[in-house]
């Protein structure tokens, strides 16, 4: 029973940990593109009669700038060293908060209880 709940535990801190990765990347995202819709407006003076092409090359170049972003930033400094250190920061709290909730529920008595019903 003890390796389900650690398994149980582990996985629900890996989902956990790429919660806030995906976090991250739409942070970057959401920057990238505010900073190409002032670019447009304020460098380019941007007009809504402008060619299809410019629109694509525009389109084409906020994707490389994503994905350069992702390869060279996101991927360095949220690889896999960093989920997994992020994961056994999650599983460690969670082993804190265990502890105290068993110290807690043995001063209260209420641990015996639990124990000689199942």
């Amino acid at each position: 029973m003890k390796t389900e709940l650690d398994h149980e535990y582990y996985e629900r801190a890996r989902k956990r940990t790429k919660q806030k990765k995906r976090l991250y990347f739409h942070f970057v995202l959401f920057l990238v593109g505010s900073a190409f819709f002032v670019i447009l407006n304020k460098v380019i003076n941007f007009h809504p009669e402008l060619d299809w092409y410019i629109w694509a090359i525009s389109i084409w170049f906020v994707l490389f700038v994503l994905h350069t972003i992702n390869v060279f930033v996101m991927n360095r400094f949220f690889g896999k060293e960093w989920e997994r250190v992020q994961t056994e920061k999650l599983l460690q709290k969670h082993k804190e908060k265990l502890e105290k909730l068993e110290v807690k529920l043995e001063k209260s008595g209420a641990f015996d209880e639990l124990k000689e019903n199942s």
